[in-house]
């Protein structure tokens, strides 16, 4: 079904070994270059203003288009506002499909959402009004386009099914975008997804989403890449089915994916809704390398299901219906040592009834979910058949205002409302926790994108916790028809033929407010009360104490352990509010003892360094020579997976955060954020303890000449342990960034 396959030649639409290429004649040169034959390479070298673009070299990046939504918006526009922005140099889309619902009370959503509009106004964007669509499936409809790229402030921004390279990555480098800098990188692996057969029917895109990540995930192997979909079974596959498959490859942890585009189903996306002129076929040349192949033979997936809490954790559907009690006991143990909460007895296997699975709930949502072709299958399936009086709901939404509306001509909305499921607007929520939360123990199976533990509203810290699966809707469907029992839909009795979508294009144009091109200088920003500046930031000290003030063992911490979606949402404009939440659902303690280290470094200011923060430098015997700060800092095994949302660092940043210790980052763009807020990205492989004090000295002239290890001494009580940290390679970019405090900081300098 999925197999994994290292580095090769791909010729005229077949995998070759080196030696099949001599033997064919193939000269050196050509193997030499083959890694220009990709479908990346060209959309890569097009977008980077380097003179060459080379495996392996860096590359300074401009996007033709991005987009935020009303999460992250306002702390864009704020730091590049503060960075002198004067007026938005490429189209920006600020979309309101978040934060669309109030989760805590009070104005401060809605204020957002005018901040929101008086921005595209005064700097000349995109203004996509509450309700009207999720972020991705806007840009696919209006802003994709064969051979562009796209960046995004949301993990998920993935639109290569269309032909377009879109990177999710944290606000930061959205505003080095807005203020006319470039995203920088090294030129990535390129892994090819070679996609053979034809789903069979009840099969849906995200059945084979999890099938990939199920393979690719815990050992990395897209980590960072390039995802290269290839292979006749494309064909086989409606657009909207593409789409599915693709918003998920996020969850692989690669960087970016990109898919062959030379068929119909591309050509009629775009001509459909009034944008033939962006269609172009790309396709790999005749020639191309690929860093290693997943293979995936379509005609063999089978519905899938992602236990909590992550959506690697995939089972065959049909397994966990046939013998329940052995995978979820199994499943439920492993949550459990995850958790680590003794006050939690997370449970699974009450689900079982008579043998049989039973769910208290089912979504169909977002980028993922919400698409035309879903729910018209969804509604197929539910067609004169019902969801049921018993504790199961059923709530879907449609992706977009034009998704809605043919859904409504097409009858699926009526299908799905008679059978009792609940229909409603275009909303992010469900994803992240801000609307259908489940109940406390309750299980949900979702086609939504993840389901991490912290995400879909669940506070273990607080001892609430509910199950969250990840299913494709049209299993979901079957499950919802048997009043809530686990079902697959492979196999059932039901038209699955899609009719023609069908686009009105008015929809938008009475709504969504178009200022690309026509920014207003003397429109004035409206703030609401709750949108707050970002507060001062200090440079880089020659020295640094750091004190850990979280240490995390767990295998992968997630950015909603970093920060907590669902509410804390709310307060995503006022960085100080938000850090209140930092950490809060892992460790409750973190922010008081993140304020308490703060205090020391505030007063180290006025009087010097003194207390512990002396007494650990004594202990080390080392003489500090020139400056020295105080701060805290966080140890993770492995932090960042999940969300590009920044705020997982800035909260740290802003409670005194200095650096973040790791083995390894789940993410670039986690790396990213950390660095963007001025916090040193070590990795190590030394075991830390809660509270440890380690001095670091000479940072600031190692991380300026370009220096990768760092002495340290880690003082733990009576004990001094020497040690060294280090940084993965950083652009010269980067470590001035670093050493002046924050991006803000280095705006303003370099400007």
């Amino acid at each position: 079904m999925v197999e994994l396959k290292q580095a090769t030649y791909y010729l005229d639409g077949k995998f070759m070994t080196l030696d099949e290429l001599k033997a064919k004649g193939i000269d050196g040169r050509a193997i030499e270059q083959a890694y220009q034959g990709t479908m990346a390479y060209g959309i890569l070298k097009k977008h980077n203003t380097l003179a060459t673009t080379g495996k392996g070299q860096p590359l300074k990046i401009k996007f033709d288009a991005m987009a935020s939504h009303d999460i992250t918006y306002v702390g864009i526009i704020q730091t590049a506002k503060a960075s002198g922005l004067k007026e938005f140099p490429l189209p920006y889309v600020l979309t309101n499909c978040h934060n669309s619902l109030c989760a805590v009370g009070g104005t401060i959503n809605e204020d957002d959402h005018v901040f929101g509009l008086s921005a595209a106004k005064k700097y000349g964007g995109i203004f996509v009004p509450p309700h009207q669509a999720v972020i991705h499936t806007y840009m696919r409809e209006c802003m994709s386009g064969c051979g562009k790229m796209i960046l995004g402030s949301d993990s998920h921004t993935r639109y290569g099914a269309l032909g377009t390279m879109a990177v999710g990555e944290g606000g930061p480098e959205l505003v080095k975008q807005l203020l006319g800098r470039t995203y920088d990188i090294k030129y990535p692996d390129v892994v090819a997804i070679h996609l053979t057969g034809k789903p069979r029917k009840g099969v849906g895109p995200q059945d084979v989403a999890l099938a990939i990540i199920g393979a690719v995930f815990k050992g990395g192997f897209v980590k960072n890449k390039v995802m290269e979909f290839v292979g006749d079974g494309i064909k086989n596959l409606p657009i909207e089915y593409r789409i599915g498959i693709d918003v998920m490859t996020t969850e692989t942890t690669c960087l970016s994916s990109i898919w062959t585009t030379d068929d119909e189903e591309v050509k009629n996306y775009y001509g459909v809704r009034g944008r033939l002129d962006e269609y172009s076929a790309i396709t790999p040349q005749k020639l191309a390398y690929y860093d290693g192949v997943v293979e995936v033979d379509l005609s063999k997936v089978a519905p899938k299901i992602a236990l909590p809490f992550h959506p690697s954790n995939v089972y065959d559907l049909q397994d966990v219906i046939d013998s329940p009690y052995d995978i979820l006991s199994a499943v439920e143990k492993e949550c459990n040592k995850l958790l680590g909460n003794k006050n939690i007895d997370f449970k699974l296997t009450d689900k079982i009834i008579d043998g049989k699975v039973n769910v208290e709930q089912g979504i169909i949502a977002g980028c993922a979910g919400g698409t035309y072709d879903n729910i018209i299958e969804a509604g197929r399936i539910l067609k004169d058949r019902a969801v049921g009086d018993g504790k199961f709901t059923l709530s879907v939404y449609p992706s977009s205002t034009p998704v809605y509306y043919d859904l409504l001509r097409k009858g699926a909305i009526a299908d799905l409302v008679k059978s009792g499921a609940n229909v409603k607007s275009a909303f992010c929520g469900p994803c992240f926790g801000a609307g259908d939360v489940p109940a406390n123990n309750a299980l949900s199976i979702r086609h939504t994108t993840r389901n991490f533990e912290s995400r879909e509203g669940s506070k273990p810290a607080n001892n609430q916790i509910a199950s969250v699966a990840l299913m494709d809707a049209r299993s979901i469907a079957a499950t919802a028809a048997n009043g809530g029992v686990l079902t697959s839909a492979l196999g059932m009795d039901y038209d699955n033929t899609i009719p023609a979508f069908e686009y009105d294009e008015t929809i938008y144009k009475k709504r969504v407010y178009n200022g690309w091109g026509k920014a207003n200088k003397d429109a004035e920003l409206e703030y609401g009360p709750n949108i707050c500046d970002w507060p001062e930031m200090i440079a880089l000290t020659d020295n640094i104490v750091v004190k850990l003030a979280a240490v995390i063992n767990d295998p992968v911490t997630t950015t909603d352990e970093l920060i907590p979606s669902g509410e804390t949402s709310s307060y995503r404009s006022n960085p100080m509010k938000l850090a209140e939440f930092a950490l809060s659902r892992k460790r409750p303690d973190y922010v008081g003892k993140a304020k308490q280290i703060f205090a020391s470094e505030l007063s180290r200011r006025e009087q010097g360094l003194g207390g512990e923060y002396l007494d650990a430098v004594t202990k080390a015997g080392v003489k500090l020579n020139g400056s020295v700060s105080v701060g805290s800092g966080v140890y993770a095994v492995k932090p960042g997976d999940g969300s590009a949302r920044e705020q997982a660092a800035s909260c740290q940043r802003v409670l005194g955060g200095i650096c973040n210790i790791a083995k390894e980052y789940a993410t670039k763009r986690y790396r990213s954020n950390l660095i963007n807020w001025g916090m040193l990205p070590f990795i190590s492989d030394e075991e830390f303890k809660d509270d440890d004090v380690i001095v670091i000295y000479d940072v600031k002239n190692t991380i300026e000449n370009g220096g990768d290890k760092f002495a340290a001494k880690i003082v733990r009580g009576g004990k001094v342990i020497d040690t060294v940290l280090a940084v993965d390679p950083l652009t010269d970019d980067e470590r001035d960034i670093i050493s002046k405090g924050c991006l803000i900081n280095y705006y303003k300098a370099n400007n």
